[in-house]
């Protein structure tokens, strides 16, 4: 050791710039060397072992609720306008054609009638027609309102006309266009009140009765 000591003092004399050094092992990285080399693999194993976040149980249920909107509720119907069905209901019974009617006065029901063609080989009683006979003498029809499920012929509508009546309300007229415009046409109130209940009815009738539903209506 002092054999090492004497040459380093003498280097030193003679090259009084020059400072020695002590080299370090190869291979063995400084302190602030490792300990940036380390920070990344230390952030990545902490991103692998954090667990993912979890949906609330609120906002689970939110979700829910969008991805499953509640169905449409179907329209509330009026009793009138129920009691037009069931004698449309009344007649498909029976072996006819399902359309009905019913005579309103003051807010009252009067009476009821469904499509006879079939039942009294009579081409002349439709619902409307029924409805009305059924009704009998009421003096005026001036305060009346008639209700059909199916929109009226130019044969019912000219009864309407004929009798005065103000309102006519028919439950669809999707599977039969009728004559609205020719009650319009002579001051008659009409609503379309478009119900499934109606034209599901009809469209079944028409699809597994297609002659006798053109024989109703004057087709070929």
């Amino acid at each position: 050791m002092g054999g090492w000591r004497k040459k380093r003092a003498k280097i030193a004399m003679e090259n009084p710039k020059v400072k020695t050094v002590r080299s370090k092992p190869a291979g063995r990285p400084s302190k602030p060397a490792a300990k940036s080399a380390a920070k990344p693999a230390l952030q990545k194993a902490k991103s692998v072992a954090k667990k993912p976040k979890l949906p609330s149980a609120k906002n689970v249920k939110a979700a829910g609720k969008t991805a499953s909107p509640r169905g449409k509720r179907r329209p509330a119907i009026d009793p009138f306008m129920k009691a037009a069905i069931k004698a449309a209901r009344k007649g498909l019974g029976e072996g006819g054609i399902p359309i009905g009617a019913a005579l309103v006065r003051n807010g009252k029901l009067v009476a009821t009638g469904h499509n006879k063609r079939v039942q009294d080989n009579d081409p002349v009683t439709h619902g409307e027609t029924d409805c009305l006979r059924n009704a009998g003498r009421l003096g005026s029809y001036r305060g009346c309102t008639l209700y059909s499920t199916l929109m009226p012929c130019y044969f019912c509508a000219g009864a309407a006309v004929q009798f005065g009546i103000r309102k006519v309300v028919v439950g669809e007229s999707r599977t039969f266009p009728g004559a609205p415009e020719f009650m319009r046409s002579h001051g008659i109130e009409v609503v379309d009140l478009d119900l499934p209940e109606c034209y599901e009815m009809m469209e079944k009738f028409i699809r597994e009765n297609p002659r006798l539903w053109n024989e109703d209506i004057g087709e070929d």
